[in-house]
């Protein structure tokens, strides 16, 4: 079963299946989360993800277009591990950060689209082969 880890290792959590989607997000809310210019996202049914160790904490916020995200996070080193998110497209499923994916499985979330690319960075290039959405 793949699993996932934050930075320290104390919290760990282990998903089943394949991903529903994979995206690259460049929204702002993205941006802040991650502290880069982008996140890589594997989307999963909630169903699908257990934390298996740890004690995580959450934050919520609204994001630019209005929906309310919840990010799961490690209480010791801060890494969010997964977001979740209020709007009806979002019900059910969860968005794991896909740098927190263990061993080789991180290769196999390369993104089937790009979100919010009005705002990429002018310097980085679109992922050939990925669907260009504005939004989500």
């Amino acid at each position: 079963m793949p699993s996932g880890s934050c930075w320290c290792g104390n919290l760990k959590y282990e998903f089943s299946g394949e991903p529903l989607d994979k995206a690259t997000c460049h929204c702002l809310t993205c941006r802040k989360v991650t502290g880069s210019a982008f996140s890589l996202n594997a989307i999963l049914p909630r169903a699908a993800v257990k934390v298996t160790s740890g004690t995580p904490k959450t934050f919520s916020k609204a994001h630019e277009n209005g929906m309310v995200i919840t990010i799961t996070f490690c209480s010791e080193c801060g890494t969010t591990v997964f977001k979740e998110a209020d709007a009806e497209a979002f019900e059910g499923v969860v968005v794991v950060q896909a740098g927190t994916v263990d061993g080789g499985g991180v290769d196999e979330m390369g993104p089937k689209a790009e979100l919010w690319v009005k705002h990429r960075m002018g310097w980085m290039p679109e992922v050939a082969g990925t669907v260009q959405k504005q939004e989500f």
